[in-house]
Order: structure tokens, then sequence, then C-alpha cells
């Protein structure tokens, strides 16, 4: 599961390194790539509701799942429900202190005006180094190294998707994320942060695994919130090993 951008794209760096150990299924949640909007509320309720009809519906139940920042919230709120098997949830959303949360929204929403306003441009800016670390600054820690066929899906989704205002307000305007006792989530549980997330701040980490005692907690050293793209190895030795 995605975050914020691209959709399934998001995870292009790994998933041919996925794919040589398992079958696996990168959605579209609704609003991004090719998924129509919902058209009712748009929340982090709805939108993982979303995912668990499409588990059913594909009589994928026990399935592992792994999401980032958003993708990464709900792919946890699905073990809280008791859905799924594995997860991995890489930088997630919503284990935010009131001030954090103020921050990531003061911060993420210019940032979304500012590529609106290039998306034109945006080839060309994400071609160069100093554009990418213009622009990326919030989102890698070396935003110089990446290419710009690593980063232009999510940036540019950012600026097209449908979802991208509706999704925000689910996240800056409702509820933090749930947590789930010792022992009731369907099995095992790995969560995974960079050190140098300006997104989801390391220090949200705590929350996170007090939230989810059963979470085993991995750091991605000068990584900042997309592990896929700053150690896409390292990412995904996680999910693999981490996963049935």
């Amino acid at each position: 599961m995605h975050g914020l951008g691209a959709g399934w794209q998001s995870w292009s760096p790994i998933l041919d390194e996925l794919a040589e150990s398992r079958e696996v299924i990168a959605v579209d949640l609704p609003g991004f790539g090719q998924t129509p909007p919902l058209t009712g509320e748009v929340s982090i309720a709805t939108l993982t509701d979303s995912v668990v009809d499409f588990i059913r519906e594909q009589g994928l139940d026990g399935v592992s799942t792994a999401g980032q920042s958003m993708g990464g919230r709900i792919v946890l709120e699905l073990a809280r429900r008791g859905v799924g098997g594995d997860t991995v949830a890489l930088d997630p959303g919503g284990f935010w202190s009131d001030r954090d949360l103020f921050v990531f929204g003061a911060t993420l929403r210019p940032s979304i005006a500012v590529v609106r306003a290039l998306r034109g441009k945006l080839p060309a800016l994400l071609g160069s180094s100093v554009g990418r670390t213009v622009l990326l600054a919030q989102l890698s820690a070396r935003p110089w190294e990446l290419s710009r066929e690593t980063v232009l899906p999510d940036v540019s989704g950012l600026a097209d998707s449908p979802a991208t205002g509706s999704a925000m307000d689910a996240l800056t305007k409702g509820p933090k994320q749930a947590g789930a006792p010792a022992g009731t989530v369907p099995g095992r549980v790995s969560i995974g942060w960079g050190r140098r997330d300006l997104v989801t701040m390391p220090r949200q980490a705590a929350r996170a695994t007090e939230l989810f005692p059963d979470a085993v907690l991995h750091w991605f050293e000068r990584c900042g919130h997309f592990p896929q793209w700053d150690a896409p190895h390292e990412a995904s030795r996680l999910i693999l090993d981490r996963t049935d």
C-alpha cells in the first residue's frame, strides 16, 4: 500500500526484487493511480474498508501486507482489525503529537501546492540533482543521489491524484492511529523508520511501538521518509524477511 503520490508505482524501485521471491500485488488506493475516488467520505477508515473489500473479493485472506507512509498506517489498521497476515509498515502516519501534526500539515500542504504549480516543469527539474535536492529535501535524506525515474511518479502523483487533498484532510483532521493490544494482531508486525524522516519524525516510532507492543522496530540509517528510495535493498530485505 502506497502513501500520497503515485499509487502502485511508488514501489517501482523494489518491485522486481520483491517479485523474485513473492507474488506481489501492488494496489492503487481509491483516488490514486487507476482507481476511481471514493464516492463518500474519505478517511483512513474508509480507505482501509476499501482494502478489506479487495482482500475479501480476491480471496486473499491471510495475505501479508506492506505499506509506506499513509499506506503504512493502513496496513497497521488492517492488523488492528485482525485482517491479513504478517505486516510491514514503513514510516507510517498517525502517531504524531499535536505539534508534529501541525508541522506535518503546515509543511506538506505548501509542498503539494508547489509541485502542482510546477507540474509541467517537473520532469526537467527532477532531472537535475539541484532540482531534486530543492524539491525533495523533506522526503529523502539524499535526494541528489536519486534518479528522476525513481522520484517522478510520486512527485507527479502528488500533483495529479484526485484524492491527494481529501487524503491529506483525512490524515490531518481525522483521528490518530489506534493501537492493538499484545496478542491481538493476526501475524508478525514490523515497523521500519528512517532516522532522517522529516515527514513522520523518528520520535513518533516510540508511540507506534507503544500502541503496537507486538511490533519489531527496524531503523533505516541515513534514510528519509521513503525507504524504497533511500535504502531500496534494505527495504526489500525487511519486507521479505518479516513476511511469509
